[in-house]
């Protein structure tokens, strides 16, 4: 599922249209379509950890919950499983810090650990906003991941590469889809 995911969403960008109105429906219809598959899969056997389907299981399914954007209580859910197998070291910890940022940033809270990137006046991606944010790298740190700076250049080289247009309103979409799928008000 998280193979399928990510080569549909390769194909969008070497077409040019994964960001050409919004949200593709191809990718949302990728999106609902793991979400549904891994919340019968969480039902039927709880959140899927190393211990369970192996790192490579383990990561794929955080990519499908980090994916879930269209759910909001599914990956509120998620969030909490996460956490509870982050604990239990079944997963690891910046899977948990990804998903926290995904769902502040949606809900229009500052992220914790600043792994959420949202696209600039000028076309290059910039950190939203950081809680905090001058001890932001010691939360990094803490969770596995690299400097805020250094993830920021790897954004930009990817932006870069990938050279997606956007929308001219791109912004006014983003706010109605945040309120068509419950994120906001």
């Amino acid at each position: 599922m998280a193979e399928y995911d990510l080569s549909v969403r390769q194909e969008l960008v070497a077409d040019g249209l994964l960001t050409n109105h919004g949200y593709h429906p191809r990718m949302e219809a990728v999106h609902k379509s793991n979400t549904y598959r891994l919340e019968i899969i969480i039902e039927q056997h709880g959140w899927p950890g190393e211990s369970l389907v192996g790192e490579d299981g383990a990561r794929a399914a955080w990519l499908i919950a980090q994916h879930a954007i269209g759910n909001p209580p599914f990956m509120r859910r998620c969030l909490s499983l996460l956490k509870q197998a982050a604990s239990e070291n079944e997963v690891l910890q910046w899977q948990m810090a990804m998903l926290e940022d995904r769902i502040r940033m949606y809900e229009g809270r500052p992220q914790v650990y600043g792994t959420q990137f949202l696209p600039d006046k000028d076309g290059g991606l910039v950190p939203y906003r950081i809680e905090n944010a001058e001890s932001v790298n010691d939360r990094r740190r803490a969770v596995g991941l690299n400097t805020l700076e250094e993830r920021a250049a790897e954004m930009q080289e990817q932006s870069a590469q990938e050279n997606l247009p956007l929308p001219p309103n791109w912004e006014a979409e983003y706010q109605r889809w945040l309120q068509s799928v419950g994120w906001r008000d």
